[in-house]
């Protein structure tokens, strides 16, 4: 028999992929106790890592939709400041003078009075509970596009009348569910003839008890200057709008008059919604580099105990790198076991969370694939130093232990 056939039939079999997990799963499932503690820190890190970005982006895909619905298109104007630094006054014709703009839909406008409203009059008239008491125009709903949850909004009749429409948040302080009832406004009662819904363009509607303009300089000595002109115009125009709001409103100090679109805070808000984030990832890196800590851990521990197995397969032919390739291919399906199981409970503990809040549950599809790359590089990093100290066991050191 000739050399080249003798070193032919030496040559040790090739390892196919299927037998390679086989070898690799025989050695977790006779310790399954172990790998489910080693996988568990894997498992952490991944779910903090799923849920801290499937919240994040919940969150922020819900304020992309809350903007959407209410549109961008509002704008505010209110009285800037002088050159003096003192408070400057929109004139009273300010809301008629914005009508009149040509791409502007709708307008309306907010005074401040000065007075406060509480539940009775037995009540200390320092304490406020931070409601604000403002006149306001018919147009006020329409404009925001707001709602009426109960009861009725200021009308031509109404507005002439001691009558108020409490925002939700000043209903919820002073503890008003319903129509009908009366509050001390000012020196006199004024009966609630409306509660009002959420308004997140308007957030200082929501903290306001609102009174007609006839009223509110009627019964509350209010100066008929407005201190906030909304107004609505087409989303191709808003800019245009906008560049011509100061000179219109206050044509001789166009500088005294500020103008915002409320839309921008929205915005910030979902740009911002993952500032938070990069931290966060930080601390689902650091479980999920613990989690590979303990991986390598106990695969070090496998090795160990392992010493006749690791001698007996040298012995009947196994090679260095079938060995090395053994226990990275064990190091791979615990970390990925521990893969799978955070990304589905990081994916639940989304969804849950988003439901309770009333947000549509979004994890990207970017995020799952991250999480299996962490999940190899982990278990590549965690099972090289195990295997390659497996694949150094002599045969007969491995042997001479039994």
């Amino acid at each position: 028999m000739t050399a080249t056939a003798v070193g032919e039939r030496l040559r040790p079999a090739r390892l196919g992929t299927g037998d390679v997990l086989r070898v690799g799963a025989a050695g977790l499932r006779t310790r399954p106790a172990r790998v489910v503690l080693s996988a568990l820190g894997i498992a952490i890190g991944i779910a903090t890592m799923i849920a801290v970005i499937g919240i994040s982006t919940s969150s922020r895909e819900q304020l992309l939709r809350q903007l959407d619905r209410l549109g961008t298109n509002l704008l505010t104007v209110a009285p800037g400041q002088t050159i003096f630094g003192e408070g400057a006054q929109l004139p009273e014709e300010s809301l008629a003078m914005v009508q009149r703009i040509g791409p502007v839909r709708t307008a309306a406008a907010t005074g401040s009075v000065d007075t406060t409203v509480r539940r009775t009059d037995r009540i200390p008239e320092a304490v406020t509970g931070g409601i604000a008491v403002q006149a306001a125009t018919s147009g006020l709903i329409t404009t925001l596009e707001g709602d009426v949850r109960l009861g009725t909004w200021l009308n031509a009749a109404i507005e002439r009348q001691p009558a108020v429409v409490l925002g939700a948040v000043a209903a919820e302080r002073l503890g008003i569910d319903r129509t009908g009832v009366r509050v001390w406004l000012g020196n006199r009662w004024f009966t609630v003839v409306g509660l009002l819904g959420s308004m997140p363009l308007a957030p200082e509607i929501e903290r306001s008890a609102l009174v007609g303009f006839p009223a509110a300089e009627k019964y509350l000595g209010f100066d008929g200057h407005p201190t906030t002109i909304y107004e609505r115009s087409s989303d191709e125009s808003v800019e245009g709008v906008r560049a011509v709001l100061p000179r219109t409103v206050n044509p001789e100090n166009p500088e005294q008059v500020t103008v915002s679109r409320p839309s921008d805070a929205l915005a910030a808000r979902a740009a911002a919604a993952g500032a938070f984030t990069n931290l966060l990832l930080g601390l689902g890196a650091v479980a999920l580099l613990v989690g590979g800590v303990g991986v390598a851990n106990t695969m070090v521990i496998s090795v160990l105990e392992r010493r006749k197995e690791i001698g007996l397969r040298r012995s009947l032919g196994a090679t260095r790198g079938q060995v090395r390739l053994q226990f990275l291919a064990e190091s791979l399906l615990l970390s990925a076991l521990g893969g799978v199981a955070g990304a589905v409970l990081g994916g639940l503990a989304t969804a849950g969370y988003a439901t309770s809040r009333g947000w549509p549950p979004v994890v990207p599809a970017w995020a799952f694939a991250g999480a299996v790359g962490a999940t190899l590089v982990i278990g590549t990093l965690a099972g090289l130093y195990p295997a390659m100290r497996a694949a150094r066991l002599s045969p007969t050191v491995a042997l001479s232990t039994m």
